[in-house]
């Protein structure tokens, strides 16, 4: 099944993966045509965590953070945070995170942050006071070398959504099923 597009996200991939062909990525960050795609796909209003920021918050366990995956059902089971819960964008409704409190901070992701982007802004609108988007998404998160899971452990394998998304998947093994 193909998943389809906008017209405007597919220039914006497009216009942004053309400046960087033979480009390399820097040692740390997304690489700077990633950046610029994210930064067309995000909304201001909508507060980001960066992976290594996330992941030290997570190694501290502070405060419990809430780790919902928006992505579909087959992309959580080839790989996933720890921890995370499957919320699935497609499906959603407001009964998914009836049992949250709405003071607990929650980190929503997808592959890259566009989906996760709007189940934030639903959560929000449902009364969630610190809800952060992960920056990249997972593809971020993978490429900058922290681990991911299935079910059966820590795996290499990352669901790139589509051959046009996965092209932002620079480590780990892309892998459909």
């Amino acid at each position: 099944m193909r998943k389809k597009i906008g017209l405007g996200v597919a220039a914006a991939l497009l216009l942004t993966a053309l400046p960087s062909c033979g480009h390399r990525k820097p040692a740390s960050g997304p690489d700077p045509a990633y950046d610029r795609l994210l930064r067309t796909l995000y909304h201001a209003d909508m507060p980001t965590v960066q992976p290594a920021e996330l992941a030290a918050e997570l190694r501290r366990q502070a405060a419990p953070v809430v780790l919902l995956d928006t992505r579909t059902p087959a992309e959580y089971a080839v790989s996933h945070l720890q921890g995370a819960r499957l919320i699935d964008a497609e499906q959603f409704s407001p009964a998914a995170v009836r049992d949250l409190a709405r003071d607990q901070t929650v980190v929503v992701y997808c592959s890259v942050g566009a989906r996760s982007q709007r189940i934030g802004e639903e959560l929000r609108a449902l009364g969630f006071r610190d809800v952060r988007n992960l920056y990249g998404g997972l593809f971020e998160w993978v490429n900058q070398g922290l681990p991911v899971y299935d079910a059966h452990g820590p795996t290499q394998r990352v669901h790139p959504y589509s051959a046009l998304w996965g092209i932002w998947l620079k480590r780990g093994e892309a892998a459909y099923r």
